[in-house]
C-alpha cells in the first residue's frame, strides 16, 4: 500500500507541475470510451483540477465512481445520456474524445461520417451550456471536426476562435520518441516542432527546426512514421482498437498547459489546431496546427512556420491541399445537417 501511494504521488510530480492556487472544472464527453477512461484519470490525478465531469451515453457513473476512490483532492460526478448540460454547467474546458476509433484500413477520414454527427451534437450542448469554455476536440477527424464545431458555434452566435482547439499533441510526441530512438537520446530532451494538421499527409515534421537532421531513405521512413504512426497501434491492437492511451496523455498534457496558462503562468507552448488568420492570409487556409502561446483568454500567439528546406517545403504543399478539403468537408457537413 504504501509503495502504491509513492507510485501515484512519484507520477502526480512528474506529470503535473505543481498544486495551483487556483482550480477549475473540467468536462470530458465520451468519457467511458477508450481515450475518455485513461483521460479522466490522468486529470483525476491534475491538482489544477478542482472538479471534473464525466458523460458519455452510456457507463461514465461508473467510470466516475471509479475514479472518485484516486486520493486527490479533486470531485468527480458522473452524467448519462440526456445529462450532457448539466455535466457542463460551470465549465471551464471542455474536452470531447467521444466518438468511434479506427479500425485496419481505415484513415481519421472514413471516419467522418460517424463522428461528424456525434460532434456536431455535442458542440451544440457546449455553445448552449457552457459557450465560454475552451473546447478541446480530440475526436477524429480533427481537420474536419473542429471546423464542425466552430460552425456550431457560429450559429448559436458564441463562436471565440481563441478557445477552440485541435488536440494535436500527440504527433508532437510521437515525433519526438521517434526521433529519440534514431538518435539514442532521451525522448523527454526532444521536442520536434509539427504543423499542418492532423491526419496522415497533413501531419509536418519539422526536423529543421529542432536541431536535429536526417537524410534519404531514414528521413523519409521517419516521417511516415510520424504521419501514420497511428496505423501502428490499430495493427498492433488487431482491429480491436486505436492509440487510446497515448491520445489520453497528449490530451492531458495539452488541458495541463492550457491550465497553467490560464492560472497565469507565462510563456506556455503547445502544438493545437487552431483558427489562424496567419495562415488563412498567407495560405489559403482556414485552420492550421502550429505552436500557439497560450493565456488566460486561450490563444495568445500563434507562431508562424518559418523558414524551411526545400523536402519540408514539398511536405507542406500536399498537407495545405489536403487540409483545405478536409476543412471544407466539415463545413459543408454542418451546413447540410444543420
Amino acid at each position: 500500500m504504501f509503495a502504491a501511494r509513492q507510485a501515484v504521488g512519484l507520477f502526480q510530480r512528474r506529470a503535473f507541475s505543481s498544486t495551483a492556487a487556483n482550480a477549475s472544472k473540467v468536462a470530458i464527453l465520451g468519457a467511458a470510451g477508450g481515450i475518455g477512461q485513461p483521460l479522466s484519470l490522468l486529470l483525476k490525478l491534475n491538482p489544477r483540477v478542482s472538479e471534473l465531469a464525466l458523460y458519455d451515453i452510456v457507463g461514465a457513473p461508473g467510470v466516475a465512481a471509479d475514479i472518485s476512490h484516486v486520493n486527490t483532492k479533486s470531485t468527480v460526478k458522473g452524467y448519462g445520456k440526456g445529462e450532457a448540460k448539466e455535466a457542463l454547467k460551470g465549465s471551464e474546458i471542455v474536452l470531447i474524445p467521444a466518438g468511434v476509433p479506427r479500425k485496419p484500413g481505415m484513415t481519421r477520414d472514413d471516419l467522418f461520417n460517424t463522428n461528424a454527427s456525434i460532434v456536431r451534437d455535442l458542440a451544440k450542448e457546449c455553445a448552449e451550456a457552457c459557450p465560454d469554455a475552451s473546447i478541446l476536440i480530440i475526436a477524429n477527424p480533427v481537420n474536419s471536426t473542429v471546423p464542425i464545431t466552430a460552425e456550431v458555434f457560429k450559429s448559436k452566435g458564441v463562436y471565440n476562435p481563441k478557445k477552440l482547439f485541435g488536440v494535436t499533441t500527440l504527433d508532437v510526441v510521437r515525433a519526438s520518441r521517434f526521433i529519440s530512438e534514431l538518435k539514442k537520446t532521451d525522448p523527454a530532451n526532444e521536442s520536434i516542432v509539427v504543423v499542418g494538421g492532423h491526419s496522415g499527409a497533413t501531419i509536418v515534421p519539422l526536423l529543421s527546426q529542432s536541431g536535429s537532421e536526417l537524410k534519404g531513405e531514414q528521413l523519409d521512413e521517419y516521417v511516415k512514421r510520424v504521419q501514420f504512426g497511428g496505423d501502428e497501434v490499430v495493427k498492433a491492437k488487431d482491429g480491436k482498437g486505436s492509440a487510446t492511451l497515448s491520445m489520453a496523455m497528449a490530451g492531458a498534457r495539452f488541458a495541463e498547459s492550457l491550465l497553467k496558462a490560464a492560472q497565469g503562468q507565462k510563456g506556455v507552448i503547445e502544438p493545437t489546431f487552431v483558427d489562424s488568420p496567419l495562415y488563412k492570409e498567407s495560405h489559403g487556409v482556414t485552420y492550421f496546427a502550429s505552436n500557439v502561446e497560450l493565456g488566460p483568454n486561450g490563444v495568445e500567439k500563434i507562431h508562424p512556420v518559418g523558414d524551411v528546406t526545400e523536402y519540408e517545403q514539398k511536405l507542406l504543399d500536399v498537407c495545405l491541399k489536403d487540409l483545405k478539403g478536409n476543412i471544407e468537408k466539415g463545413e459543408k457537413f454542418v451546413k447540410e445537417n444543420p
